[in-house]
């Protein structure tokens, strides 16, 4: 009888194929998920991220409209003509430097410079005073203040803070994305976090 050698390359194929397998079969109907009650199954698109109605947060989308998901670290924009718009985000490091509830843009930075706050350098000493505008930035490329004192979405220079519990308290967006909500947005955006 003739012995059969061990084919590793075979071997390893055919594994990756086993644990494809579910994947391949499962049935994606591209819908959309509208938010409603959680409890029966939820599909989601390839992010990961619902897609959320600002009916249930908003009441009109005069200026438009920002929700900054904290949990699921996304954020939802509306512009006023309901132009939805999905945006992978940071979110603060921990639940005492987290802020929730309404305020709104009330400045827009086409070129931040960043100081830290007394409490981020009272953490961080090492930390400089001062950081001129530009990619390499904290607050990236773009800013835009919130009502609430200290509080901004930005973009970052570091990508990989993006979908993470990372800053100090602000919302950072990829330079790209706040780029293009800020071109979006405007001072009186409502935002709202949870």
């Amino acid at each position: 009888m003739a012995k059969k050698s061990f084919d590793r390359r075979a071997f390893l194929a055919s594994g990756a194929a086993l644990v494809a397998s579910p994947a391949l079969a499962q049935d994606f109907t591209g819908s959309v998920e509208i938010e409603r009650d959680i409890s029966p199954v939820i599909r989601r698109n390839a992010s990961s991220f619902r897609t959320l109605d600002w009916q249930g947060h908003f009441s009109n989308l005069t200026n438009g409209a920002i929700l900054v998901d904290t949990t699921s670290r996304a954020l939802h924009y509306w512009q006023e003509n309901g132009t939805y718009h999905l945006y992978p985000c940071s979110v603060p490091l921990t639940e005492d430097l987290t802020r929730r509830g309404r305020t709104s843009i009330t400045l827009k930075d086409p070129e931040p410079d960043w100081r830290p706050t007394p409490s981020m350098k009272e953490r961080n000493p090492e930390w400089p005073d001062y950081v001129g505008p530009g990619p390499d930035n904290p607050l990236g490329t773009r800013s835009m203040h919130l009502s609430w004192t200290y509080y901004r979405i930005h973009g970052t220079h570091d990508t990989r803070k993006i979908g993470r519990r990372s800053s100090n308290g602000c919302i950072g967006l990829y330079n790209n994305h706040v780029e293009e909500l800020y071109e979006m947005a405007q001072v009186g955006t409502q935002v709202l976090l949870i």
